[in-house]
C-alpha cells in the first residue's frame, strides 16, 4: 500500500521523534557503568576460521590461559563461529596484559576487540 504525501509526512514526523529522545536515567547508568576486572575476557570480531586452539595460542603470549572458547552456532550443521569468544586467565594481571595486548590486533585476518567479560548474573 502506497503512502500518500500527507500520510508520509505524518509518518515521518512521528517516527523521527523516536530517535531524538534522550536516554532514561536507568539506561544511561547501564551504558556508562564500568565492567569490573575479571579473569575472563570477551573477544569480539573473530573470523569464522578462528578455532579454540588458535584463540588460546594468540592469548597465551600474555599469560597462563586456562580456557579459550569460540562460541559457535549450534543450529548450523557446520558449527560456524558466531564471531566472538571468551578467554579465561589464571589471574587478573595476566588478563589485563592479554586485554591490552590483543585489543585492536589482527587474528586470522580480522581485527579483534577485547574487554572484561560481564558476570553471568548481570546479563
Amino acid at each position: 500500500m502506497a503512502l500518500r504525501s500527507g500520510n508520509l509526512r505524518r509518518f515521518l514526523s512521528t517516527t523521527s521523534s523516536l530517535f531524538d529522545r534522550p536516554l532514561s536515567a536507568a539506561k544511561a547508568a547501564r551504558v556508562t557503568e564500568q565492567i569490573p576486572p575479571s579473569t575472563t575476557l570477551f573477544v569480539s570480531g573473530l573470523s569464522g576460521r578462528t578455532t579454540n586452539q588458535k584463540l588460546r595460542e594468540a592469548f597465551a603470549n600474555f599469560g597462563d590461559v586456562i580456557q579459550a572458547k569460540v562460541v559457535t552456532d549450534r543450529s548450523s550443521l557446520s558449527n560456524h563461529s558466531k564471531g566472538y569468544g571468551f578467554v579465561r586467565y589464571s589471574n587478573l594481571e595476566d588478563a589485563k596484559k592479554g586485554m591490552e595486548g590483543m585489543d585492536g590486533q589482527f587474528l586470522d585476518g580480522r581485527v579483534i576487540f577485547t574487554e572484561y567479560a560481564k558476570p553471568k548474573d548481570t546479563l
